[in-house]
């Protein structure tokens, strides 16, 4: 079997070349050990094609989805890619695989008056209510991921111009405009409850615990929950959900898709372009509600 420290090897070479996320690189790392104890005594570099199908059909008998076995798939075609790279193997077991057909993923988002209901959610008479609703805002505001908002530094806030300097994926940075309301929110979470949870410690953070560290993308998401139930929302949320109904209220208002790609940092125009089919499906909502033949 293929040592650790190889595996790890090309996780690291994933990460300098790509920027992959942490969550990703774990997911990998289990894809490939998977593999490796389904493999038994043959290692990961000698296994063919064979070996790769089969796999592959094993997982989807036990039940995982398309979006699961094409990550899988994904990862092992990086994987011995990286290793042909390498001059580790002579030929990519992986090369002739298709990945399997997904169907056209539609994220879930909230509606204007859902957004609102949780906004209106933390009570803001408490330091951490009024911490929760500026970082609310702000990930309303500016469509930042989870792990984005919660990394903010107090020097990446530029309150003069109104905007964000993000580091997003691949260490690519992107200026993020805020508006007036936001701002409004973080400047007085920062003169107020931010400097009672600090309690007169320093952190580089914008947004900070109650202990004065930083807060963690899990620990963002569970409040996020919290205050959706307290919101009466019981649409599914995931820690995206904020980011969706950012874009796709922008849309909905006229926005340029390409403004929208730049906002969310997206790389590909591709993938910005999911969320037309959502502008679409509300356009064709009020269409049928207002036309006198819709």
């Amino acid at each position: 079997m293929i040592s650790a420290q190889a595996i790890e090897a090309f996780l690291n070479a994933l990460w300098l070349e790509f920027g992959l996320s942490d969550n990703t690189l774990a997911a990998y790392r289990s894809d490939l050990k998977q593999f490796a104890v389904w493999l038994k005594h043959k290692e990961l570099p000698t296994a063919d094609d064979t070996d790769v199908r089969g796999f592959l059909a094993s997982q989807r008998q036990a039940g995982i989805s398309s979006r699961s076995a094409a990550r899988k798939l994904s990862c092992l075609k990086r994987f011995y890619g990286y290793l042909l790279r390498e001059a580790k193997i002579a030929a990519d077991p992986t090369q002739l695989i298709d990945a399997p057909q997904l169907g056209r993923y539609l994220p879930g988002s909230l509606s204007e008056s859902d957004v609102e209901a949780l906004l209106l959610a933390p009570e803001i008479t408490s330091t951490l209510g009024f911490r929760d609703r500026a970082m609310l805002e702000i990930l309303y505001a500016t469509g930042l991921r989870v792990s984005e908002l919660v990394g903010l530094s107090f020097s990446q806030v530029n309150f003069r111009q109104g905007c964000l300097r993000v580091i997003g994926k691949g260490d690519k940075e992107r200026l993020v405009p805020v508006g007036e309301e936001a701002i409004d929110w973080v400047e007085r979470y920062i003169s107020g409850a931010r400097q009672a949870l600090l309690a007169g410690r320093q952190s580089d953070y914008l947004f900070v615990t109650a202990r004065g560290g930083a807060m963690t993308r899990q620990a963002f998401w569970h409040i996020i929950k919290r205050y959706a139930k307290q919101a009466g929302i019981d649409k599914h949320l995931s820690p995206h959900t904020l980011r969706h109904a950012f874009a796709t209220h922008l849309l909905n208002h006229g926005a340029d898709l390409r403004v929208v790609q730049l906002l969310l940092g997206h790389s590909d125009l591709s993938t910005t372009q999911i969320y037309t089919h959502i502008a679409q499906q509300r356009l064709k909502e009020l269409h049928r509600q207002h036309h006198p033949r819709g």
